[in-house]
């Protein structure tokens, strides 16, 4: 399956359940306390970060979405210090706060990149004052998706009613389940249980013909559309209804903490969804999402430019000759991700050692090089009706097979001015004696912050004089 980079920004998400604040102390550690056998740290930093729901939420707002976070928190200073995180990168904070009740925290004491200690402040919230349906119910009709975020601290402990107000919108609902009894999520669109706590509510199985047998009786007997169980190093395995289970393999990817990342797999699948994705397409942008979120310290987000440079490591871009379309396309992908676009053009009617080095020199300037090519009609206005001597299909052809050259496309004007200015390449480059000022589509270049490079070609090499030499012999 040919992945892309979904459109975030023309979608929402509405992410409801159980908010917390992760706060990190950082210091060095140099000493055993003479009272116990245990490290004496010096902290010297502190963080703040949001959990539980609040991540998922924070995820979504940095891909992009249009995100809200419904949740009940405490009338205190670590509710206002997760509202200003999460206001900062846009999320719409709906809170319930309420005055008897302690914000969830939990305190991770840090030390040379490990997590010496943790410590949870938390009490299950008051079950018999929920959160306002009536408010839910609007919210949920302003949404493309909707998330239960479950970490069973009490926010969630009847989440029906929600998902029934989502089925009568019309909006599909995305579950992470807590607990030993999923029953609760009935109807749901997707849940997206790992391993362990799959195990809890079906069972251990022996083999992967049990454990993928068992999985479809699940999914069946929960009545919800579909089952993403998360297994770690053996990926995602999604049950749907009337389909065979797909697999997604995990991405080989050095784990450094894996905290939070079921919270990105979650955002991940829900912005994709939202954003018009399939739901196998969702689970594959998903599963490069954790790749890269599980190389990060503590509760982290993934970024777009950080997805987009994991789509193009799985499956790199198509080289060789392209049309214009296909090119915009392939420049925005690699931009995305983070490359700079080179670009130069010419006839290139007799590939010589010239081009060659000319080319090389180009491709150092950036990480993708565009070669644009003169069309067979416009190198005979250029050059005289003996030319060119190859045709174009051929001098593309051959550029093509250049290591440093990674697209070549055609153009049929005397100049790539309009071509450029459609690319916008983030440097354009021309060989010989030219000034920037003369050269074609330099000022668009330019005016979009880019960069204008003229190069020296070899001196004794050209397509004249090797054609002169032929008619010589």
């Amino acid at each position: 399956m040919n992945l892309s980079l979904p459109k975030f920004n023309n979608s929402s998400v509405l992410v409801i359940g159980d908010i917390m604040l992760d706060r990190y102390w950082y210091g060095d550690t140099g000493r055993i306390s003479p009272e116990a056998p245990v490290p004496v740290v010096n902290v010297n930093n502190t963080e703040d970060r949001a959990g539980g729901a609040g991540n998922v939420a924070l995820n979504i707002a940095v891909l992009g979405c249009d995100v809200t976070l419904c949740g009940i928190t405490g009338d205190d200073e670590a509710a206002q210090s997760l509202e200003e995180i999460l206001q900062h990168q846009k999320v719409n904070c709906h809170f319930e706060k309420r005055a008897n009740q302690q914000t969830i925290t939990k305190l991770r004491l840090m030390s040379r990149s490990q997590q010496l200690l943790r410590a949870d402040f938390e009490k299950n919230f008051a079950l018999t004052n929920g959160l306002d349906t009536q408010k839910l119910n609007q919210l949920i009709e302003q949404h493309d998706v909707v998330v239960l975020s479950d970490y069973g601290k009490g926010t969630l402990a009847d989440p029906q009613p929600i998902i029934q107000a989502a089925l009568v919108a019309g909006k599909p609902v995305i579950v992470d389940p807590k607990g030993s009894d999923f029953t609760k999520y009935r109807q749901a669109s997707l849940i997206t249980p790992n391993q362990s706590e799959f195990e809890t509510i079906a069972g251990k199985t022996q083999s992967e013909e049990a454990f993928l047998e068992l999985a479809k009786k699940t999914r069946k007997a929960l009545n919800i559309d579909s089952l993403l169980v998360t297994r770690s190093e053996k990926g995602m395995a999604l049950f749907s209804a009337n389909q065979e289970p797909y697999l997604q393999p995990t991405q080989a990817r050095e784990v450094f903490d894996v905290t939070g990342a079921g919270d990105t797999v979650v955002a991940t699948l829900a912005s994709s969804m939202a954003s018009g994705a399939s739901l196998q397409e969702a689970v594959q942008i998903a599963n490069l999402a954790a790749g890269v979120a599980v190389g990060k310290l503590g509760t982290a987000t993934v970024t777009p430019q950080e997805l987009s440079y994991a789509m193009l490591q799985q499956q790199p871009l198509q080289q060789g000759v392209t049309t214009e379309l296909e090119l915009e396309e392939l420049i925005r992908q690699a931009k995305a991700s983070g490359e700079k676009v080179v670009m130069t053009n010419g006839c290139f009617d007799i590939l010589h050692s010239g081009h060659v080095t000319y080319l090389k020199q180009a491709a150092k300037l950036g990480d993708r090089l565009i070669v644009a090519v003169n069309s067979d009609d416009s190198v005979k206005r250029l050059k005289g009706e003996s030319r060119p001597i190859n045709p174009g299909e051929q001098r593309m052809a051959v550029l093509a097979e250049l290591s440093s050259v990674d697209w070549v496309v055609e153009f049929i004007e005397d100049t790539p001015q309009r071509l450029i200015e459609s690319l916008s390449p983030d440097i354009l480059v021309k060989g010989g004696d030219y000034k920037v000022e003369d050269i074609a589509g330099s000022e668009s270049v330019l005016a979009n912050g880019g960069d204008v490079i003229i190069l020296d070609f070899v001196d004794g090499v050209s397509t004249t004089k090797i054609i002169e030499a032929a008619k010589n012999k």
